[in-house]
């Protein structure tokens, strides 16, 4: 299934977050804090501003981002969870 954001919103897959410690603990996924950091998988077309225009949006498919810990809505779509947010809800991009 694909899917096309509406206007200034994103769709963002997650990144897998490191499940050691830095002594080499293993962290259940139970007990594993969700990371605040994805890459941007499909992007609207933009905010359609009060005169009338459509402002494009500053990220593109392939960014990685970080967003909030309680940001956008997940959603499953083919067995993975996804994240759609507005771009507002973007904190930064990942450089480098």
């Amino acid at each position: 299934m694909k899917l096309r954001p509406l206007h200034d919103r994103v769709i963002i897959k997650r990144l897998d977050s490191e499940r050691k410690t830095a002594s080499g603990i293993v962290i259940p996924d139970a007990a594993a804090e969700k990371p605040d950091q994805g890459e941007i998988l499909a992007v609207g077309n933009g905010k359609v501003g009060d005169d009338g225009k459509v402002r494009p949006l500053g990220v593109k498919v392939g960014d990685k981002v970080l967003f909030g810990k309680y940001s956008g809505q997940t959603v499953k779509v083919d067995g993975d969870e996804l994240l759609v947010m507005r771009e507002e809800d973007i904190m930064a991009v990942v450089e480098g």
